[in-house]
């Protein structure tokens, strides 16, 4: 459970575990992209949802209930937060790296709303569950996926 919690132990990287659980999400999903588009990308996310949470569950029944090892969740936001760029990708019929602006958008906005946990974030946050330590990060990837559409429209002219 430890190995998946951790995101086959990237979580016990030092300073800023979830910093590392993110950065090591972007090659995986880059990976998940290629193989199967948005869809894939999709699929994995809620199957990887479900496992981090009984992971979670497992790992914190007695004792801290958000240890900074478990970086699933930010594995899972990090996903989401990338949906808009596999998606257009895929819209568009162009390769994904060429996508670039998103990936760092989402990284960057990810880390962001995971760190400052805004409104919906930190109300998952508060909960103070296993659902409330994966939810935030969804939350986030949300929030950072939808402000990441804004600023592509923005730079493309869409929204002007």
């Amino acid at each position: 459970m430890k190995w998946v919690a951790s995101f086959a132990g990237v979580g016990f990287l030092k300073p800023a575990p979830g910093t590392w659980g993110s950065l090591a999400a972007l090659p995986v999903a880059y990976g998940i992209i290629l193989l199967g588009g948005f869809w894939l990308l999709l699929a994995l996310s809620v199957v990887v949802f479900v496992i981090g949470l009984k992971a979670t569950e497992s790992l914190t029944k007695t004792g801290d209930h958000d240890p900074s090892w478990i970086v699933i969740d930010e594995v899972v936001g990090q996903w989401i937060a990338l949906f808009p760029v596999a998606y257009g990708a895929g819209m568009m019929g162009v390769e994904v790296w060429r996508l670039w602006p998103g990936w760092v958008s989402g990284f960057v906005l990810f880390r962001l709303f995971d760190i400052w946990k805004p409104w919906l974030v930190g109300r998952a946050d508060a909960r103070g569950d296993a659902m409330g330590v994966m939810l935030d990060d969804v939350i986030a990837g949300v929030f950072a996926a939808v402000v990441s559409i804004v600023l592509a429209g923005l730079a493309h002219g869409f929204l002007m």
